[in-house]
């Protein structure tokens, strides 16, 4: 039997605030409701999460550095996506699969927010989707990998 695969789910600055945050673009769920979710939405694809949040960018990047055993990222670092190249050269050093999740619609919102500095180091963007567009990042990621102690073709 192989084993799972292992996705960290990583949450950056103000995501810990969810729950107050504009119900507009945000909705009503709490980050710990929002991670059990992704939670369940992970073991339906046989994938096992582990999840990641602060509220500052050095311990993020610290973070992002000490990854070991992990399979694969989905990352909503909030605003520092959009300035924060610190994170992007980590994010780049993990050398992961990771996909940009954000629960808002980034594109529709203030022009800043359409700028993302780690996108090109992203197999994929989901934006504006809430929950779903985290089980979608997790979808992505199960496919792109082979199950833990499984032969991979090719």
């Amino acid at each position: 039997m192989s084993e799972q695969r292992r996705i960290e789910v990583v949450h950056g600055v103000n995501l810990d605030q969810l729950g107050r945050r504009d119900e507009s673009h945000y909705g009503t769920l709490t980050l710990p409701a929002l991670e059990l979710a992704i939670a369940e939405a992970a073991g339906r694809l046989g994938l096992s999460a582990a999840f990641f949040h602060t509220n500052h960018e050095g311990e993020l990047v610290e973070h992002l550095h000490r990854l070991r055993d992990v399979d694969g990222l989905v990352l909503n670092p909030g605003a520092w996506t959009h300035y924060s190249y610190a994170l992007r050269d980590a994010l780049e050093l993990t050398g992961l699969p990771a996909v940009e999740v954000h629960l808002s619609d980034v594109d529709a919102r203030e022009p800043f927010r359409g700028v993302s500095v780690i996108a090109d180091l992203c197999v994929a963007r989901i934006a504006g989707e809430g929950v779903r567009g985290y089980e979608r990042a997790l979808a992505i990621l199960a496919q792109r990998m082979a199950p833990r102690g499984a032969e991979v073709p090719g």
